[in-house]
This record gives C-alpha cells, structure tokens and sequence, in this order.
C-alpha cells in the first residue's frame, strides 16, 4: 500500500501590518519552521488554503518571502504544492506567476475557472503514476456562485449564495467521481467560513448573513478529507474529523494569543487516513493583553517585563479601566519598563460610563478593517438595521470591483 504524507497550512496572511508595525520577521521565521517541517517529516504534498497574503496589493518584501520559500522546498521531499486564493487574496496576483511556478511543481488556482474539471489537480509522480486528486476550490465570490436576480431579497440573496456553494462542490465531487478506482486520496479544499467554525477574534462571515453557509456534512462524501482556511483556530467541525481548519501560522491579533498555533499533517495510505497529527508551531514572538485597574496593571507589566524569554520582543497591548482621567498614562507605562525587552504598542482606557456597562466596546480606528468603518458610517447615517445585509453586500461588490481594476 502507498502512503502520502499531506501538510494542510492556510492563512499566512504575509505582509500584515500589526498597529503600524509588520510582522516580517515572525513570518519569516515561521516559514523558516515550516520548510524544516515539511523536510523532517517527509511531506510530500503541501496545501495552502488561502490568505496567503493580508492585502492584495502585498508589499515587495513579503512577495519575495513567498516566492523564496516556494523555490526552497526543492530541497525537501515535498513533490506537490497546491495554493489557493483567499479572500484577502488577488486572484490576479496568485496567478500571474502559475505557468512558471508549474516549474517547482506549485499548483495555483487563484479564482474558480468557468469550468470545474480545470480546477481538478491530479498530482503524479516523477514516472507519471497518479498520487492524489486534488479539487481546488479557492474562495468563492458572487459571481462564481450566484447571478444577480432582480427584486431578490437579502435573505433571498443570503440562500443562493449557501446554495451556490453547495452546488459547487457537488459539481467537483461529480468530477472527481472518475478517480475512485485509482485508490488515491481525493482532497477538496476551500476559503469559507462554515457552520460550527469557532473563531477566536471577529472574523466575519464572508459572505455575509449567519455562518451557516455550509456545514461538514454537505461536503461531498467522495471528498477523504478537506482542507479548509479563513478561521484562524485550528479545528476539525462537527464529528467531521476529516474537514478541518489548519489555523493561522501566527497569531494576527491580540485576542488570538489564547490559540495554539498548528499546521496539520495527514497520513494517507491508499485513500484511508492512517492519522491526523496537528503540529504545534512554535511561538516566535509572544502577543500579551495587560487589563485592569491602574495598580493591577502597573504591577502585571513590571513582572512581565523581568520574565526572561527568548524569540523576538513580546509586543504588548495596555487596558487600564478607571472612572477618571489619568494625567501622563501613556507616558509613565512607557518608562515603567523603557529597560525591559517589550514593547508597548496600545494603551487604552476602558471607562466605565453607560455605553461600556451594557457592553459596548470603542474600539480604535487602526483596529478596525474597511468594512466595520462601513457599517459605522452607515449607522451614524441613520441606515435602518434591515438594510444593513444589502448595503455591506454591494459595499463588498464594488470593493472587489475596485481592486480587480487595480490588478
């Protein structure tokens, strides 16, 4: 019996600005830990389910990360890599380069192409004998799963999306079916935020509506595992063990440093799983939130501060909750710990008046991504609740439009 051994990974996000401050050297090294994994574990094909990159115009430098790390894994034992596009993804950028990474055996599928058998990757190997069937399935946008129909209403248009993806993965299992007899892994993959997902930070559905855009179940059973990105935690949904979310490499906000971070390793002998392994990764630089009350939070910075660690210089995020204002705050934390191998990147007062009793949070500007500055607005503007479904829709539509211009 043959064996394959499969590296799952998603969300890299590279070039991601943290508060005004890149995460280039963290990225760096969790791909530096990445391609020592994928070498010491024998992996032979590796997945990448989207968010390669945080922005779809990246910057210079995490282009290059990515295009180094894809030409070193010639020195592994990895013979197949498969990337797809994410949502944070330009499905233009991911593919420009397809043909001449084909090269290093990197398989790119940036968009979903008119035709579902073109997103069909057989993988085979160095004498041609079929390994693995790979059904790629990037992020979905609206035009790849529904047609705009006139007079439709948002929960109309919230069900056809559902349905649209539904149905599209019921054409790749159709496509696949012709491979059965081969006794090969079919994989599917995907960039959605499916029913049961638990996310650790907001990460709002991408296609709006509830989360329930498609559960575990309605994968196409011909599917032996699925490897799924956009949620962050590493997770399997339901008691679907086989359809899974590899996570983030790093943690990409505060509220995810309570996560494990993990690439997750299949083990294939013929089609059957022999074991699912997640495989922690390493924390190359330590994300902290220091609460509380003035006193508390003085005294949980300084002994912070004197913990001995090694990796790069944790990056620290102050909430002070107090009734009153509080001269030279920023200041003084600052000189607190000027000694100490940290670095403050927030400090934030949490007051205690009526809108943060009933649970409001000000959040800062920086914090927030385009489409929450969006909702703000239209709020502000007196938009009706109801109609918010519609207008973050054509928001996302026209964003999308925009950037395709740009590409």
């Amino acid at each position: 019996m043959a064996k394959l051994h499969v590296l799952h990974t998603a969300d890299w996000h590279l070039g991601q600005k943290f508060l005004n401050f890149d995460r280039q050297e963290e990225h760096q090294m969790a791909l530096d830990w990445l391609k020592d994994t994928i070498s010491k574990k024998e992996i032979d094909v590796l997945i990448i389910a989207g968010d390669v990159f945080d922005i779809q115009n990246p910057p210079n430098y995490a282009r290059e990360m990515y295009y180094n790390f894809l030409f070193q894994l010639r020195d592994t034992n990895c013979r197949h890599i498969v990337i797809i596009g994410g949502n944070h993804d330009s499905p233009a950028m991911l593919n420009a380069p397809k043909l001449a990474l084909k090269a290093l055996n990197a398989y790119v599928v940036g968009s979903a192409s008119d035709t579902s058998n073109s997103d069909v990757i057989k993988l085979k190997n160095e004498v041609g004998k079929l390994e693995a069937v790979i059904a790629a399935v990037p992020f979905l946008r609206d035009q790849d799963i529904r047609r705009s129909v006139v007079g439709e209403t948002d929960l109309e248009r919230i069900e056809r999306i559902k349905l649209g993806i539904v149905r599209h993965y019921e054409k790749m299992g159709e496509e696949v079916k012709k491979y059965v007899d081969e006794k090969v892994p079919i994989i599917a993959t995907g960039h959605l935020y499916a029913k049961g997902a638990e996310a650790s930070a907001d990460q709002n559905n991408i296609y709006i509506g509830n989360r329930e855009n498609i559960s575990a179940s309605q994968f196409p059973a011909i599917f032996d595992y699925v490897a799924l990105g956009h949620i962050h935690r590493a997770q399997y949904l339901g008691e679907q063990e086989h359809v899974r979310y590899s996570g983030s490499i790093i943690p990409l906000r505060f509220k995810e440093t309570k996560d494990d971070k993990s690439v997750t390793e299949i083990i294939f002998e013929d089609r059957s799983i022999q074991s699912i392994n997640m495989i922690p990764i390493p924390e190359f630089r330590r994300l902290k939130t220091i609460e509380g009350d003035i006193e508390k939070v003085r005294d949980s910075l300084e002994r912070f501060a004197k913990k001995e660690r090694e990796g790069l210089a944790p990056w620290v995020e102050i909430m002070v909750e107090t009734d009153q204002f509080i001269p030279n705050l920023d200041a003084d934390l600052r000189e607190l710990v000027k000694d100490a191998s940290l670095q403050i990147l927030k400090i934030k007062t949490l007051r205690q008046h009526h809108a943060l009793a009933q649970g409001a949070e000000m959040k800062d500007l920086e914090e927030l991504d385009p489409e929450e500055v969006f909702k703000q607005k239209c709020t502000s503007y007196g938009s009706p609740p109801e109609q918010m479904e519609q207008l973050v829709g054509t928001f996302r539509e026209l964003k999308t439009w925009m950037n395709e211009q740009e590409d």
